[in-house]
């Protein structure tokens, strides 16, 4: 006699070949993948100036004490000229660390604090720090405001979509095709960050503001931004 969950189970295992065969698509056939990308150049309008204190001392307290009167009172003087979007006012860094003699036990202390001048106001923001007292020049960089980015970016993507579409609709044609449509399509842009200054160059304006007492001579460089469009067309 038959058992009736046996075939049951028998009928069940049969037909699952089959269901799988139905659910797997056939593959994609004239599939181009392909990319572009768009790139602008434009003026830095965004600069960022590291001031900073350094001190050292046989106490830890004392030595943070001593930045912490510095940096208090350039903050207060930098505030006074900070305006929204054109001169930002920031505290950076700010380490107390120990000093070892070569017997390797802790022979004093010493500690940096920084704070920073950021803003696309280039002369507002190099008099600042050309008057802000027991601080010096520490790094000096050069960026893309966002309103600047934003803009740049958007005619880097409309470069990189027109290139884009007249490389799909060249291959359609290399290929035989009367057209193409879209299958899937990504679109990337870089984010070009703070450019620092060289060292070298970076101390040689802090010499020439000191010798000077003016403000910090600064000059922007370019930045480039580029947009990448990336996907696959179906050839038709």
């Amino acid at each position: 006699m038959r058992n009736p969950l046996l075939s049951m189970l028998l009928a069940s295992a049969l037909a699952l070949p089959a269901a799988l065969q139905a659910q797997v698509q056939p593959a994609p056939e004239n599939v181009l993948q392909l990319q572009a990308t768009g790139s602008v150049e434009v003026q830095q309008d965004l600069l960022a100036l590291t001031l900073a204190a350094t001190r050292d001392g046989a106490d830890a307290g004392a030595v943070q004490a001593q930045l912490r009167t510095v940096l208090e009172a350039a903050l207060a003087e930098a505030k006074r000229a900070a305006q929204p979007g054109q001169l930002d006012v920031r505290t950076g860094a700010f380490n107390v660390y120990p000093r070892y003699g070569r017997d390797g036990r802790i022979n004093g202390w010493a500690g940096r604090a920084e704070l920073v001048l950021e803003g696309r106001d280039f002369p507002r923001i190099s008099q600042t720090a050309a008057r802000l007292q027991g601080l010096t020049l520490a790094g000096v960089g050069f960026a893309l405001s966002r309103e600047q980015r934003t803009r740049v970016e958007a005619e880097a993507q409309a470069q990189a979509i027109e290139r884009f579409k007249a490389r799909a609709a060249e291959l359609a044609r290399g290929f035989g095709f009367n057209g193409y449509t879209l299958r899937e399509v990504s679109v990337t842009a870089d984010e070009p960050g703070f450019a620092p200054r060289p060292r070298a160059m970076a101390m040689a304006m802090e010499a020439k503001a000191a010798t000077a007492d003016a403000a910090v001579p600064v000059e922007a460089g370019r930045s480039t931004v580029t947009v990448t469009v990336s996907g696959s067309v179906q050839l038709r």
